[in-house]
């Protein structure tokens, strides 16, 4: 799987581009940090990756890639719905049996911590718990192209980790994996960085120092 952007720029009426134009290539594999501060695109090009935004010139390419999952920044669910029928409605809508979809779900919820909590309903689970939630439920669609916009932003450090390696072994497990962050750690947990602050911003590899993760085997089931 390789998604390929060829001069790739976007701004919005009467404003200047965003970035300069962009020449990417992201394979499966990579875990990949867009940063730069507020303002300076970083979840439009996650749009544009997914292709919900037509670039104002330039292309995205998506070879190989069939499912696209987006993990928003405010946690978005069903206020009565358990935690656990969040991460079970996609492995049913794939043809998944209950009592299959119930134990993948599981096992899914305990990789993002969450299986303590499996039966709370969304409203009553934290920020965190929320947004891990939804991570789970993405992971659980066995996307081929992940988008996470700022997945640490209401975590603790020891969870924001945690969380980190979770996505780490998501990519090694086939993904594409691009998460949009201002998190110093969840940027040098990435394999590569694209900087919307520099003049020139490209994709740059670079060594991935030992992350806390939870194990990975609920993800290298998913396909």
């Amino acid at each position: 799987m390789r998604v390929s952007t060829r001069g790739l720029s976007h701004h919005f009426p009467g404003a200047p581009a965003l970035f300069p134009p962009l020449d990417l290539d992201l394979v499966a594999g990579q875990l990949v940090a867009v940063c730069g501060p507020s303002g300076c695109g970083k979840s439009t090009l996650l749009s544009l990756l997914a292709g919900w935004v037509t670039p104002a010139s330039g292309r995205v390419e998506r070879d190989g890639v069939r499912r696209i999952g987006w993990v928003f920044q405010s946690p978005h669910g069903v206020s009565g719905r358990t935690a656990i029928d969040h991460v079970v409605l996609p492995l049913l809508a794939a043809g998944h049996r209950r009592v299959a979809a119930e134990s993948r779900a599981l096992g899914l919820l305990a990789l993002f911590g969450l299986d303590q909590v499996a039966g709370r309903p969304f409203r009553a689970l934290s920020g965190g718990e929320a947004q891990r939630l939804m991570l789970a439920r993405a992971v659980a669609t066995g996307p081929d192209l992940l988008l996470v916009d700022e997945p640490t932003a209401q975590l603790d450090l020891a969870t924001a980790r945690s969380v980190s390696g979770t996505l780490v072994h998501l990519a090694q497990a086939g993904s594409v994996v691009v998460v949009a962050t201002h998190d110093p750690g969840a940027r040098r947990a990435c394999s590569h960085v694209v900087d919307l602050a520099e003049q020139a911003p490209r994709l740059v590899e670079q060594p991935v120092p030992a992350v806390a993760g939870r194990s990975s085997a609920g993800v290298e089931g998913q396909e």
